[in-house]
């Protein structure tokens, strides 16, 4: 019995034995998990290494850069609401589906989500199909409207020259039935305020129709169901040379060698009126219904365009082919030329800066009747003119605002953080953008530094003299002239001075 009872204690403590090897391996296998780990995520100092960068196409925008960009948005903001356009928004994802066959080849460069509720999402590409959503859900047939906001490409981002993965698009469009070429021509003139307001240099706004362009297609003998893909070859002649564009339709799109050569005659035409009634009697153009509609539109376009006096600026081209499927009618493209500037060391070159054009069909593709809404719209390439004016303001060393205070108040002496406190509030409440500094007693001579640094045009010096006269010491900082005001007149005093800023 005694015997038995051993064995049964030995054969115990064996189990415990391995047992207690087995949490041991086990705590083991832990451990230098969790130093791998470790290891992973930092030194032994506990600070974890990061890669602090942006995303790939993505940058941040400093206060320097955001002043450069408010310039531009208020420009640009002005002209839409001069041409009485109301504003909107929209999600920045869309269903999948509402994105989906939109764009041609530019397709592949949606992003899409994951989503954890069940829908299948994409961010948005544009603003023009969003917008065409909207109309069709709210059965909207008229609207100006203009919207700006960011959109994603999964695109080879070029950042030195504008081409980004996130960016803002600043959209102004017209739906509605109306008469031809009124509305098309308002958003050729709104392209053509803009750039001029923004003083970016010359440019030239190329115009073309997608039906001049398809019945040339045809007329040069491309199939039905090569139209899209060999409009997207022509679209990359702002960027290549013809004979690329021809070695891509024959070597990869399968076209006919002699199809290609005869669409090459036209492609590399260009010029204005007299371009568009040669072609009108043209003997295979004028055959073709679809291109003798879209030249008559043209013709009537650049009347149109004469009596808005930008016909100079305008130049109808007809390698332009936006490769966007959504487009039906008139397309145009804004371009800024290529100029030698004395304050830069090479020229500037960022292609397009402004593109739309006439799509009559999108709207119906979302209405389940297929209604159609008529709409030309036209998208300011704002990442681009913002990469130019940037450029330009560090070239010309001109020191930029990144606030807009009016007056900074100040203390001549010590002990007066509570006088300078009910100041400040007092003109915060009458609508004065004012600041002051986080000391109790700061020196007078840094509250003056701290206005030249900042470009803050007024100082508002309260004293002890000043207090017992009623009075407020108000001084010019590029002048230096300083003036007593009156307590009670100093806000009106103030907005007198910076209106003339």
């Amino acid at each position: 019995m005694a015997e038995e009872a051993a064995v049964r204690a030995q054969a115990e403590t064996v189990r415990r034995l391995k047992q207690d090897k087995a949490d041991a391996d086990e705590i083991a296998k832990e451990v230098a998990k969790l130093l791998e780990m470790k290891a992973q995520l930092g030194t032994d100092d506990g600070k974890h290494k990061f890669v602090l960068k942006t995303p790939k196409g993505t940058r941040d925008f400093g206060p320097k850069e955001m002043a450069i960009r408010e310039r531009a948005f208020k420009a640009i903001i002005s002209c839409f609401k001069r041409h009485g356009a109301e504003v909107i928004d929209t999600p920045v994802f869309e269903l999948k589906e509402t994105l989906t066959g939109k764009y041609g080849e530019d397709s592949k460069l949606i992003y899409d989500l994951k989503d954890q509720g069940g829908e299948l999402l994409s961010l948005r590409y544009d603003l023009t199909v969003p917008f065409a959503r909207y109309l069709a859900m709210n059965k909207i047939t008229n609207i100006k409207r203009y919207h700006i906001a960011k959109v994603y490409r999964r695109d080879n981002p070029a950042m030195t020259r504008g081409r980004y993965r996130e960016f803002y698009q600043c959209d102004f469009d017209i739906a509605g039935q109306f008469d031809p070429m009124i509305p098309d021509a308002e958003c050729l003139k709104i392209v053509h305020e803009i750039l001029s307001d923004l003083q970016l240099g010359d440019f030239v706004i190329k115009v073309n129709d997608r039906r001049i362009l398809d019945g040339m297609f045809a007329v040069c003998g491309v199939p039905d169901s090569k139209f899209r893909t060999i409009c997207s070859s022509v679209d990359k002649l702002d960027k290549v040379p013809w004979e690329e564009v021809r070695s891509e339709m024959v070597g990869e799109k399968g076209l006919s060698p002699e199809a290609a050569d005869r669409i090459g005659e036209y492609v590399q035409l260009h010029g204005g009126l007299d371009l568009i009634e040669q072609l009108l009697q043209d003997p295979k153009l004028s055959q073709n219904k679809v291109a003798k509609e879209g030249l008559g539109d043209m013709k009537l376009l650049f009347e149109y365009l004469s009596l808005f006096g930008i016909t100079g600026k305008i130049s109808f081209d007809l390698s332009l082919a936006r490769g966007l499927d959504y487009y039906t009618g008139v397309i145009f493209e804004a371009v800024l030329l290529q100029q030698d500037n004395e304050h830069l060391e090479e020229p500037l070159s960022v292609g397009s800066v402004a593109g739309g054009g006439r799509y009559d069909g999108l709207v119906g593709m979302f209405d389940a009747k297929g209604r159609k809404v008529p709409c030309v719209g036209v998208s300011i390439g704002i990442e681009r003119i913002f990469s130019i004016l940037e450029q330009r303001l560090e070239a010309s060393e001109e020191k930029i605002r990144t606030t807009e205070t009016q007056v900074l108040v100040a203390s001549a002496q010590k002990k007066l953080l509570e006088e300078r406190l009910k100041l400040i509030s007092e003109l915060w409440d009458a609508g004065i953008k004012a600041e002051m500094l986080y000391k109790k007693n700061p020196k007078l001579l840094n509250q003056l530094q701290y206005c030249e640094e900042t470009g803050i045009p007024l100082v508002a010096i309260v004293g002890e003299q000043e207090l017992k006269d009623g009075v407020v010491k108000l001084r010019i900082v590029a002048t230096r002239e300083e003036v007593n005001v009156r307590r009670e007149s100093l806000v009106e005093e103030i907005r007198i001075r910076t209106s003339q800023c």
